[in-house]
């Protein structure tokens, strides 16, 4: 029997990623958090008790496909509706087949790739029919629906957050390709070790990227008889970057982050710059960079200057509004200003000492007068009883005691003399100076 090759006609017609669209929920790959056993959609799909909803996630992680299957297994029509190319004329002919075919007893899946760009007037047009029930409105979006869904016709849907997918279920899907007659399943194709999670890594959680990606490393292999030969040095070129010693499941992950945090520590902003560059060329997720930058911030910056909270929370932000490679330099930017600003570990301290108490003294009640007192029997138990309220008094200070009666005197937060703490110091002090003198003098 001859071999398939992938140069046919047949195989070329289509891409690789059309080519290996999933066709049910057991060939889906990822989301488990929502299609695993015994989670709320997979429960709606299988019960066929599918409402209108909207999928909000980055780009490649099978919304459209899922709203495909959702259709399939519910035995319902699918129309897919773009919201670049209609208009309220479109809408409104959709509307009325999707109606008629609900009397006579079919349902209709209604997909709306991208609705956040549809205007207000469109998002309206499908207001009365998602509420009579003509369609099951599925709306697809990689922007925040609170923002860019208009109310009426959010509050008639459910919406459902799709992550992008974890290298471990990239990598799965790769091999897939390579296995599935679909794919390259049945051919003689020879990979480097290391490959398939090269491409992982690369495409971030977008299948569609990897899937493109394993593709053209596949036609520019080294073809020889039957057989052909993928080198790194082409996948390389496909990704267009150098293959970096990284395992982010691994101690290199560890060992870099943990060189980014002191480097940033040391305000080395080299250093710092060059190991953040080592983890982002090599594909490391950008949010998980920005993560460690935020508890950085409070952790080793703290209040000698706390703008820098600000600039690793926006960093942050910025990393999840436009993604890599754009969002490398909203990190560059957080990682030199944090290297630069003034450290302090004293707010860090404060909250392992509070804790400790915590742990350890968790019946310690909450002394009577700084409770609520909201009903009559609470005030009868002397709740609020000989509260004193800061803002009646010229200082805005009173000498009232708020720690539990067990741990008066507890001091947890003891400010460094770095940056704008050394001012916050100078207050506490002050602060502390005016009550010991008004409770020594019975105020």
């Amino acid at each position: 029997m001859q071999q398939q090759s992938f140069f046919d006609d047949r195989n070329m017609s289509n891409p690789l990623a059309s080519r290996l669209r999933p066709r049910s929920l057991d060939e889906f790959v990822g989301q488990g958090h929502l299609l695993g056993e015994g989670k709320v959609m997979r429960q709606m799909i299988d019960q066929d008790s599918v409402p209108s909803m909207i999928f909000w996630g980055p780009p490649g992680v099978g919304k459209t496909t899922l709203a495909r299957i959702i259709a399939g297994k519910t035995k319902s029509a699918f129309i897919d509706f773009s919201a670049v190319t209609s208009g309220i004329k479109e809408i409104k002919d959709v509307m009325q087949k999707a109606e008629k075919s609900r009397v006579m007893g079919e349902k209709t899946i209604l997909f709306i790739d991208e609705i956040h760009r549809f205007n207000k007037a469109q998002q309206d047009a499908f207001l009365p029919f998602v509420e009579k029930g003509s369609i099951v409105l599925i709306g697809a979006t990689t922007e925040n629906p609170s923002f860019e869904v208009n109310s009426a016709l959010l509050s008639r849907c459910k919406v459902f957050v799709l992550h992008a997918l974890e290298t471990a279920e990239t990598e799965a899907l790769l091999r897939n390709a390579m296995e599935d007659p679909r794919g390259f399943g049945g051919q003689d194709i020879e990979l480097e070790d290391g490959m398939l999670a090269m491409i992982a890594a690369f495409a971030n959680g977008d299948a569609r990227v990897a899937l493109n990606t394993l593709e053209m490393a596949v036609l520019n292999g080294e073809r020889e008889g039957g057989a052909t030969r993928v080198a790194i040095e082409v996948v390389e070129q496909c990704v267009s970057r150098k293959s970096l010693l990284y395992d982010k499941n691994g101690e290199e992950h560890y060992n870099l982050i943990s060189a980014l945090h002191k480097s940033v520590r040391n305000s080395d902003v080299d250093a710092g710059l060059y190991w953040l560059a080592r983890m982002l060329e090599a594909g490391e997720d950008p949010l998980y960079v920005a993560r460690r930058l935020v508890r950085f911030a409070s952790e080793d910056v703290g209040m000698a200057d706390s703008r820098a909270l600000e600039i690793a929370v926006a960093a942050y932000q910025a990393c999840h509004f436009i993604g890599m490679p754009e969002c490398g330099v909203h990190l560059a930017h957080a990682v030199a200003y944090l290297s630069v600003a003034p450290k302090s570990n004293a707010v860090d301290l404060a909250y392992m000492r509070a804790a400790k108490d915590a742990r350890e003294m968790l019946a310690e009640p909450v002394p009577l007068h700084i409770r609520n007192a909201p009903t009559k029997l609470m005030k009868e138990l002397h709740y609020g009883e000989g509260y004193q309220y800061a803002h009646d008094h010229d200082e805005r200070l009173t000498a009232m005691e708020c720690l539990p009666e067990s741990l008066r005197g507890r001091v947890y937060y003891e400010p460094s003399d770095q940056g704008t703490e050394a001012r916050v110091r100078e207050r506490l002090e002050q602060i502390e100076r005016w009550k010991r003198g008004n409770r020594d003098g019975g105020r």
